[in-house]
């Protein structure tokens, strides 16, 4: 526990990213009422918009400030026309670059249906799905395979001929992020919704890629470590499938980068949109949280997007700054304020566009903090 207080370095970057951190911190602030809180906010610019007015993605304070920092808190990075010299997106500096120079080395997704919510799958089995059949987590590997720099473009004659992306998989990646998800297994209170078995699901395509089959004889190896949990896999393709047809058998999933990237998405759908998907990336020493919804642009300057993925990403933060320093009153109010966004959505009236909903991103935000003031701290 720290008793100065846990410096928190907010990054609201571009798009509507600036509208749903504001919710944050105001839910944030609601958290602290009647009390001193015990963390520090600092807010730095920076992203695609930023890049466009100076020309630098952010200042050198900030990348200090991310360094120093007991956790990151992220809007959303991107704008239409920002990109870099070398066209890159203008602002990665504030999502790759984070993940890769602070090696946050799990990204962790989780997947939950709260009651009063939505989920986005439509058909004749649409009413099938209740929240007791999703809860999940997926875990995906962070800083290798396809986003790694190891890639370019053969131009001649000024035409591009060939594109090359390399795929790198290796040994230190794969067997850290695994361990993740079974560590994550082990400490789970809960296990698979449909049979409550804690289980650790290998999602890949070994049977058709090398980088995949060593990464299952990571998972094979590693898992030897965890008799208690049950092993189980999948081939990605399948899993598409089969999280969508049965989501109450998935506990704990670990995967690939690119892989993991797509099906996190797609579980998103499973738990009432992208609205209320959040995101941690975890490293050894630092910690980053985000809405995953992206900076939405079109929707940027309207109060209309959802903000319940900020204030889960707010939650996320506070139990992982809880769970690493040991303090009992960080993990005390992520109680609290998942207590509180259940109840929220369980009553109603506060669904954006996305849930059908008439809400506006602050009215949400007012209503989870007038919510607050019911939950005993």
């Amino acid at each position: 526990m720290k008793d100065a207080g846990y410096e928190i370095a907010v990054f609201p970057g571009d798009g509507t990213g600036p509208e749903v951190l504001r919710e944050g911190r105001k839910v944030l602030d609601g958290l602290a009422e009647g009390g001193a809180a015990p963390w520090h906010l600092t807010e730095y610019p920076g992203g695609g918009q930023y890049y466009l007015k100076t020309g630098r993605e952010w200042e050198p304070e900030a990348e200090a400030a991310s360094r120093t920092a007991d956790a990151i808190l992220l809007g959303a990075v991107g704008w239409p026309g920002a990109s870099l010299p070398n066209g890159d997106l203008a602002g990665r500096a504030l999502v790759l670059g984070l993940r890769e120079g602070l090696d946050l080395f799990a990204n962790v997704r989780p997947c939950r249906l709260y009651p009063g919510v939505r989920h986005r799958i439509s058909g004749e089995y649409r009413e099938v799905w209740s929240p007791k059949f999703v809860d999940m987590v997926i875990i995906r590997e962070n800083t290798e395979d396809l986003y790694t720099p190891a890639r370019g473009r053969l131009r001649r004659g000024g035409e591009t001929e060939v594109a090359v992306d390399t795929r790198i998989i290796t040994r230190k990646g794969s067997e850290r992020v695994i361990r993740y998800a079974f560590e994550l297994a082990r400490h789970r209170s809960r296990g698979a919704p449909g049979d409550g078995v804690k289980r650790v699901t290998c999602i890949d395509k070994s049977n058709v890629m090398e980088g995949c089959r060593f990464f299952r004889e990571t998972y094979d190896r590693v898992s030897k470590e965890y008799p208690e949990i049950e092993r189980d896999y999948a081939y990605v393709d399948a899993f598409t499938q089969w999280l969508v047809r049965n989501p109450e058998r998935y506990n704990v999933a670990v995967t690939t980068n690119m892989m993991g990237d797509i099906v996190t998405d797609l579980a998103s759908v499973l738990q009432g949109g992208m609205g209320f998907a959040s995101g941690g990336n975890i490293g050894t020493d630092h910690g980053m949280f985000e809405p995953v919804h992206g900076s939405a642009p079109k929707y940027a300057g309207k109060n209309q997007v959802n903000p319940f993925a900020t204030f889960f990403a707010v939650e996320q933060m506070l139990r992982w700054l809880g769970g690493r320093h040991q303090d009992a009153r960080l993990l005390a109010q992520a109680d609290r304020l998942e207590r509180t966004l259940a109840r929220v959505l369980a009553r109603g009236g506060s669904g954006t566009y996305d849930q059908g909903g008439t809400a506006t991103t602050s009215e949400a935000g007012d209503r989870v903090v007038a919510a607050l003031r019911e939950e005993p701290a």
